[in-house]
């Protein structure tokens, strides 16, 4: 290859027009050469050469800063850091996958998926279950626009400046295969691949910091960098694997789209198949649950998805996840390893768990030093010591635990392992409840601290967007939040102090904050993290006591009046109220001037006194949905069918309740039955 590299002579001489031929030239040489490296697998030049073509790039672009586009390979290295991230839609919902280990339950799944296709085509897409964090690109024109996070599933972070940095996601499509689509919206999984990760940990310790757990935890990490030079230092991958939205070239099959992913410039994951009967797929899964290890990623399992999209369409999905896919996982991978210590961790919710501190073990290529003993009663039950031989698995290939102790004949063992009094983080003495171990000071405890902010604003409580997990451990550490109520006296001056953050990311915390001071009841509630109480216990409680004062001062007999609220909740209720801590911690709360809203038309409306149940997906709204409506009228949504419900809702699909309902003569609506219900109450228009 000759020498690409200009000298200061030729940069000086070289007119703008020279300069604009030359870098098209190179882009193109760089964006080919990215292709085959990333996504063919087959470089086609060495490093070094490929280091030379990106230096003349750099070298003419910055002697034309002008001519700089915002899809040059040379965008790829970290800028400036953010000041926060902005949450943006999705284009399209991002679901779950429904998952299973149960051989049953893949055969309920194609046996749908058969009666669906009745004598269509029912050919199903195999591929490896990716184990990393999932992320949708935007083109416009075949340039990279926007690039978000999961997130919830409907709305993400806008993570661009990062995933910029990743050297497998495309930032201009190519189109020298099939044409470009005017927008294009693709999903797939950021990851770090084994060989990466090994020596991004080799690294870190090597520098005297600690290694990654994981590469999927490693990988998610480096996203919600907000400096995007972090990012840009990780070994970071992009595989892409479905299509959310395209406009002109809509695709029909799966196949299709694997083609047209490559064809683009992404890659995509190894070993896609297409499969169809039952011994077919259960010969894929069994294939790489065996031979895992040959790929350079981490899998948890493999993945079945209907090949064709209109058949697809005539499945369609319920609120979470999609009925024409389901993730067939591997069980969990076992190692053996020794007890060198028992420590005790305290979670969010004050509850205490055993942890044993293991001898290092590699667990499916991941170094496994801790494992949960899950509670007093199941550390009891396994009676695992210090000192012991432990079998090791990581369930869900993820979170590791200890499943057994291994006997030793022979070996002299500890004594066993005595819980403490009192909480290791704050001292308070402890509760047990069954076999549960739980530090009742639940605003007071700074091991419970953090989570208990980032639940206090979680969208179904206070709703105050900017407390993610990164800022609450900051504020925490720092020492501005001490408890709750401190949420409401933070400065801007506070803000400024904490690592990354500018006057535009301070003024939108504090202002939604301010923004969070008049609250409702029920959300007040459920924001609270009484132990028992969801959000539907919430809404319960609300409209039954309609104000907090009423509630505080609420016998246990007073409680189990409310629907949902049985002895047991009422007495975790009753006891919550009571307990010092807590009260302190919600007298703080007022005193500090959040104001909470008295709960209004909680009876006589139009549902009342109705119960209903519902099986099956509707179309014109989730599950959730649907129950919301019914309860902010004064009815009951259960779960489950009694001679108590008065109507059951029949979507698409309904399991085994629409059955029991015929049972029990129970009176049927279908979904435009309950719709008119809703218009005639004046719930909809």
């Amino acid at each position: 290859m000759p020498d690409l590299v200009p000298s200061v002579e030729e940069l000086v001489s070289l007119s703008k027009e020279e300069a604009r031929e030359r870098l098209e030239d190179l882009r193109e040489k760089v964006r080919e050469h990215n292709y085959h490296y990333y996504v063919e697998k087959s470089p086609r030049i060495s490093d070094r050469q490929y280091d030379r073509l990106f230096s003349a790039l750099q070298k003419i672009e910055e002697r034309f800063p002008d001519l700089m586009t915002p899809d040059s390979p040379t965008q790829r290295v970290g800028g400036e850091p953010m000041e926060g991230f902005e949450s943006v839609e999705h284009t399209r919902r991002m679901l779950s996958l429904d998952a299973t280990r149960e051989r049953p339950q893949l055969e309920r799944f194609l046996s749908r998926v058969k009666d669906a296709a009745g004598s269509g085509d029912w050919r199903i897409i195999a591929e490896p279950k990716l184990d990393g964090a999932s992320v949708e690109l935007v083109y416009e024109d075949g340039t990279l626009v926007r690039g978000l996070t999961r997130g919830n599933g409907r709305v993400g972070d806008d993570v661009t400046p990062n995933l910029k940095t990743v050297g497998s996601v495309p930032l201009r499509l190519r189109g020298d295969q099939r044409p470009v689509p005017s927008f294009l919206s693709v999903r797939g999984e950021v990851m770090m691949f084994k060989s990466g990760f090994q020596e991004l940990n080799r690294r870190l310790v090597e520098n005297g910091e600690n290694p990654f757990a994981n590469p999927r935890n490693a990988a998610a990490g480096a996203l919600q960098q907000l400096d995007p030079s972090i990012s840009a230092d990780r070994p970071l991958e992009f595989l892409a694997y479905e299509i959310l939205r395209i406009e002109d070239g809509d695709l029909g099959r799966d196949s299709e789209v694997v083609k047209a992913l490559t064809d683009w410039g992404f890659a995509v994951p190894d070993e896609i198949s297409t499969v169809g009967e039952l011994d077919e797929l259960l010969d894929y899964h069994a294939h790489w649950s065996d031979n895992r290890e040959e790929l350079d990623y981490e899998i948890d399992g493999v993945v079945f998805k209907v090949d064709d999209h209109s058949l697809r369409e005539s499945m369609g999905e319920t609120s979470h996840h999609p009925r024409w896919a389901l993730a067939y996982k591997f069980e969990p991978r076992r190692e053996v390893t020794r007890v060198e210590e028992i420590a005790v961790q305290v979670g969010r919710t004050g509850l205490l768990t055993p942890v044993a501190l293991l001898r290092p073990v590699e667990v499916g290529g991941v170094t496994v030093s801790r494992a949960s003993l899950h509670n007093p009663s199941e550390l009891a039950r396994k009676d695992v010591r210090r000192g012991d031989k432990v079998r090791v698995q990581r369930a869900g290939d993820v979170i590791p635990e200890v499943v057994e102790r291994i006997n030793e004949p022979g070996r002299k063992r500890e004594e066993p392992f005595q819980m403490p009094p009192v909480c290791p983080s704050c001292g308070t003495e402890i509760v047990t409840e069954g076999p549960l171990a739980r530090c009742p000071n639940t605003y007071g405890c700074p091991a419970q601290l953090k989570g208990r902010i980032q639940h206090f604003g979680s969208p179904p409580g206070l709703d105050i967007d900017g407390l993610g997990e990164e800022t609450v451990s900051a504020l925490v550490e720092r020492g501005y939040v001490k408890q709750l109520s401190d949420l409401f006296k933070l400065k801007k001056e506070d803000l400024l102090q904490l690592d990354g953050w500018g006057d535009k990311s301070a003024e939108n915390l504090l202002g939604q904050i301010e923004r969070s001071r008049k609250i409702e009841l029920q959300r007040f509630l459920y924001a609270l993290g009484i132990p028992e109480v969801g959000e539907a216990t919430a809404r319960d409680l609300a409209r039954h006591f309609g104000t907090l004062a009423d509630l505080r001062n609420a016998s246990r007999s007073q409680l189990e009046e409310v629907e949902r609220v049985g002895p047991k909740v009422a007495e975790a209720i009753h006891g919550f109220f009571r307990e010092e801590h807590n009260r302190k911690a919600i007298d703080g709360l007022l005193e500090a001037g959040l104001e909470i809203t008295e709960e209004e038309g909680a009876r006589g409306e139009a549902f009342e006194g109705l119960r209903f149940v519902f099986t099956g997906a509707l179309d014109s709204m989730s599950r959730d949905q649907a129950q919301e409506l019914v309860e902010s009228l004064g009815g009951r949504a259960t779960s489950s069918v009694s001679s108590r419900t008065d109507y059951v809702v029949i979507g698409e699909d309904p399991g085994s309740k629409a059955e029991k309902a015929r049972e029990e003569d129970l009176e049927f609506l279908d979904e435009e039955g309950f719709l008119k219900m809703l218009r005639d109450a004046g719930a909809l228009e």
